[in-house]
C-alpha cells in the first residue's frame, strides 16, 4: 500500500524476470511528503486510473516502452476504449524495488553496483516547462544548490515564468523525504551509463512534449511533471508508475493551479505546515516523528471542488464522459479561484 494507490501482487518480481501486479488507485491523497492525508477526495482514484491508461496508450503507440499490461473491468484486461464503466483497476508488469541501506544516518546505494537489471531506478525524473509560484526552484537558487546558468538564465526568474527550453530535474524516490540531486551523481550513485542518462533524457522529453500538446486542447498549461523508470530483464528502459494525471503534473488553467496543489495552497496556512517545514530543517530523515500537530481535515467545499476537478479533467482529456453532472472546468476553476 502507498500514500495514493495500493498494490495488489499476482506474481512476485525476481532477478531475472518481471511480475505481474494490479494498481488499486484509492481516493487517498498526500502533500509535502507526508503520506496518507486525514480525508479522501471521491473519484480522484478512477480519475487518476482512466487518465493514466490514456497516457501510457498513446505513449506505446509511439514506441515507448511501459509496464502498462491494460485495465481490469468484470476480471477482463481491456483497453480504454474497451471499458464500458470508469474502473480504477489497472494491470502493470511488476520491478524489483531494490531499497538503499542507510548508514549512519545516510543513504547506501551500492546494491545498484551489484544488480544489473529488472529493478526500479530510484529516482524521479522531473520536467519543468515553466516555474510557477511555489516551486522549489526559487528556494534551491536562493540557496545556491542551483545556479542560473542551469536555466540558461541571466537573472533571477520570477514566478510564473516560462522557460526557454524544458529542463529535466532529478531527485531521489526511496528516501523517506525526496531530495534532489546532479545528473553525475545519480550516474554514481547507481551505475547508469552516459548513454542509458541520456536515454531517460531523451524519452522524459518525448513524454514532456505529448502531455503538453494533449492538454493545451483543452486550454491547460504544462508546468512540470514527474516521470519514473526502471530496467527490465534485458536492462531496457520501461516507463513506470503512473504519468499524465493531475498527481504526477502541475497543470494550470488560466493561471489556476489544478489538481492537489490547491489542497497545498490551503494547508500552507496551518500551524500543521509550519510544524513540518521545522522538522525538515533538523532532520532530513526522520522529521515526521518531530512533526507534534496533526493535518486538519479540509474545508468540505474546497474538497468538494477538488474532486470534480478531477472528474472534469479526465472526462476533458479523454473525451468521454466518464463522470455524469459534472461542469466543465472552466466553471470550476472559477469557483476555486474564489477560495484562493
Amino acid at each position: 500500500m502507498g500514500s495514493v494507490k495500493d498494490l495488489i501482487v499476482s506474481k512476485k518480481p525476481e532477478k531475472d524476470k518481471n511480475g505481474i501486479g494490479q494498481f488499486f488507485f484509492s481516493d487517498r491523497y498526500s502533500v509535502f511528503d507526508w503520506g496518507e492525508m486525514p480525508d479522501h477526495i471521491p473519484k480522484k482514484g478512477v480519475s487518476l486510473c482512466l487518465t493514466s491508461a490514456y497516457f501510457f496508450e498513446k505513449l506505446e503507440e509511439m514506441g515507448i516502452k511501459t509496464h502498462y499490461r491494460g485495465l481490469l473491468e468484470d476480471g477482463k484486461l481491456k483497453k480504454l476504449k474497451e471499458l464500458k464503466h470508469p474502473t480504477n483497476y489497472m494491470e502493470v508488469e511488476l520491478l524489483r524495488v531494490l531499497s538503499p541501506e542507510i548508514n549512519k544516518n545516510e543513504y547506501d546505494y551500492s546494491i545498484y553496483k551489484k544488480e544489473h537489471a529488472n529493478f526500479l531506478i530510484p529516482f524521479e525524473i522531473i520536467y519543468r516547462n515553466s516555474l510557477p509560484p511555489g516551486s522549489s526552484i526559487f528556494q534551491r537558487l536562493k540557496e545556491g544548490t542551483l545556479a542560473l546558468k542551469d536555466f540558461e538564465l541571466n537573472e533571477m526568474p520570477f514566478p510564473g515564468q516560462t522557460l526557454a527550453k524544458p529542463f529535466l530535474d532529478i531527485s531521489t524516490k526511496l528516501e523517506r523525504s525526496d531530495r534532489y540531486i546532479s545528473w553525475e551523481g545519480a550516474k554514481g550513485l547507481t551505475n547508469l551509463s552516459e548513454d542509458e542518462l541520456q536515454e531517460i533524457k531523451r524519452i522524459t522529453s518525448l513524454i514532456n512534449k505529448l502531455i503538453s500538446e494533449e492538454v493545451e486542447k483543452i486550454g491547460i498549461i504544462n508546468e512540470d511533471g514527474k516521470v519514473e523508470f526502471g530496467f527490465n530483464e534485458q536492462r531496457e528502459l520501461v516507463l513506470l508508475d503512473v504519468v499524465g494525471t493531475l498527481d504526477e503534473c502541475r497543470f494550470t488553467f488560466k493561471g489556476l493551479p489544478l489538481s492537489k496543489e490547491i489542497a497545498r495552497i490551503s494547508y500552507r496556512e496551518t500551524p500543521w505546515y509550519q510544524d513540518l517545514k521545522e522538522a525538515k530543517k533538523k532532520d532530513k530523515i526522520k522529521w515526521k516523528e518531530l512533526v507534534t500537530t496533526s493535518p486538519p481535515l479540509l474545508p468540505p467545499r474546497i474538497k468538494k471542488l477538488i474532486s470534480m476537478l478531477y472528474c472534469a479533467f479526465t472526462n476533458e482529456i479523454t473525451q468521454r464522459e466518464w463522470f455524469r453532472n459534472i461542469p466543465p472546468l472552466k466553471e470550476i476553476s472559477k469557483e476555486i479561484k474564489k477560495f484562493l
